[in-house]
């Protein structure tokens, strides 16, 4: 059923190629660097993206409107969202000179790899509820997308370093994603036949 919450989710599905058109047009990447507001239309896009993460889940709540279609595209269009622009980032920085970046993605990626397995074998014995999004979980979202806006923007915030705050959050939400992980990990175990 496509609700208001739905079409917002699947609205930040389908921004997900204009941000990345939008980020190959950053002058790096252009033979011809005209675009002088890329960084803000890049990460107004991921803001954008970004924000519908949280409206869809408010408003299908507010509204109850909740439903299975939403209850799986929600985390399918979150690790999107987030994966997409942690491999555009490796891509944007090398990994000679930031490898701390490569790692932090590396083990995010793979973080999301792990519990989406794990809920979807969660699911097939009827115990998916016992893996449901933890607070940890929105604190660790919460934070990676703040890391990837601050990394995506490039440009000083205010007089703040953007590119050094960016790395900071990646850091605290890489730390914060093994610990979720751990968690999610650690109920699903229970569930195993040894």
């Amino acid at each position: 059923m496509l609700t208001l919450p739905n079409i917002l989710t699947l609205s930040r599905i389908a921004l997900i190629p204009v941000f990345v058109v939008l980020y190959y047009l950053q002058p790096t990447y252009s033979t011809t660097p005209v675009f002088t507001w890329i960084n803000f239309f890049l990460t107004g896009t991921f803001a954008a993206i970004s924000i519908t993460d949280y409206l869809d889940g408010y408003l299908a709540r507010k509204l109850n409107m909740t439903s299975q279609l939403g209850a799986f595209l929600d985390p399918v269009a979150d690790k999107l969202m987030v994966s997409t622009a942690l491999i555009l980032l490796v891509d944007f920085y090398p990994a000679n000179t930031h490898w701390y970046i490569t790692v932090c993605a590396l083990v995010i990626i793979s973080r999301e790899i792990l519990v989406s397995a794990l809920r979807e074998w969660m699911g097939t014995i009827g115990q998916r509820s016992t893996v449901n999004v933890s607070f940890i979980g929105k604190v660790k979202t919460f934070v990676q997308i703040f890391a990837i806006l601050f990394l995506l923007y490039q440009q000083p915030f205010f007089g703040l370093p953007s590119f050094e705050i960016g790395v900071v959050l990646l850091l605290a939400a890489t730390l914060l994603t093994l610990y979720s992980g751990l968690i999610y990990l650690k109920e699903g175990i229970k569930t195993f036949d040894y």
